[in-house]
């Protein structure tokens, strides 16, 4: 089996460890939230999709979806959604799905509602060529078991264009604002090379990348890269959250 596919399999058998009870599932609550998922769309210009726990599929997605990604609406279900995204970036963000439903199937059920997963990664436009999106899910829904049913995706290009080869996510509590990333990151086999120990050191210092270049006699576009892969390396989206997770992991 190749390794797309047991991580494919993996993912699919966490998220069946919820047990759905279907007799107990009132879908006219969704019907609640059509008219303000349609405003929603219009007001904010996001594309959204509702996905179904039980089922495993999108049971709401936004007219401007089309507009917004090229994504051809009479043919869009789970399958295809996953089809868009890059080959690259599909199995990163399996991997941190199957963390997060870990890590979520431990919360008190008065808690699992207070958070929401954000994702930085690449999709197919209506030019047929990668552009960076961001992503965030939450949860509209528990069942009355406590089991997480009704999943809000919200999804934006990303101002960050710039040429990067990965994925970037966050775990936001959104009462308190706090970002975690501790369980996207492999802690024991996650290290900065000197360089990137010392480049990481100059940004915290304030210096720009044109400095820090003249600083270590290296060009510009080296230091960016240096940047660029800690990035990578920490699942951050600025430098400032950066050196804040390399702190918490005692790596700087």
């Amino acid at each position: 089996m190749k390794n797309l596919e047991k991580i494919e399999l993996e993912y699919y058998q966490v998220l069946q460890e919820q047990d759905f009870d279907e007799s107990n599932l009132d879908y006219t609550i969704f019907e609640k939230y059509r008219p303000f998922l349609n405003q929603m769309a219009q007001v904010k210009n996001s594309g959204l999709t509702v996905f179904d726990l039980h089922t495993k599929e999108h049971i709401f997605n936004s007219y401007n979806l089309s507009n917004l990604f090229g994504y051809d609406l009479s043919n869009i279900d789970t399958n295809y959604y996953n089809s868009r995204i890059h080959p690259s970036d599909f199995a990163l963000l399996l991997n941190i799905g199957i963390s997060v439903l870990k890590h979520s199937y431990k919360l008190p059920i008065s808690e699992r509602k207070d958070y929401k997963l954000q994702n930085e990664y690449r999709v197919l436009n209506s030019q047929n060529n990668y552009t960076r999106i961001i992503e965030q899910f939450q949860i509209l829904e528990l069942d009355e078991k406590g089991n997480f049913w009704l999943a809000l995706s919200t999804m934006d290009i990303s101002p960050n264009q710039e040429e990067y080869n990965g994925v970037r996510s966050q775990w936001i509590n959104i009462k308190t604002g706090e970002i975690n990333v501790d369980f996207f990151i492999d802690k024991k086999n996650t290290k900065l090379s000197n360089r990137e120990n010392q480049i990481l050191s100059y940004v915290n210092d304030g210096m720009l990348s044109k400095e820090i270049s003249e600083k270590l006699s290296i060009s510009v576009h080296t230091v960016n890269t240096h940047r660029q892969n800690i990035l990578k390396k920490l699942g951050a989206n600025s430098s400032i959250e950066a050196i804040k997770f390399a702190q918490e992991l005692n790596l700087v």
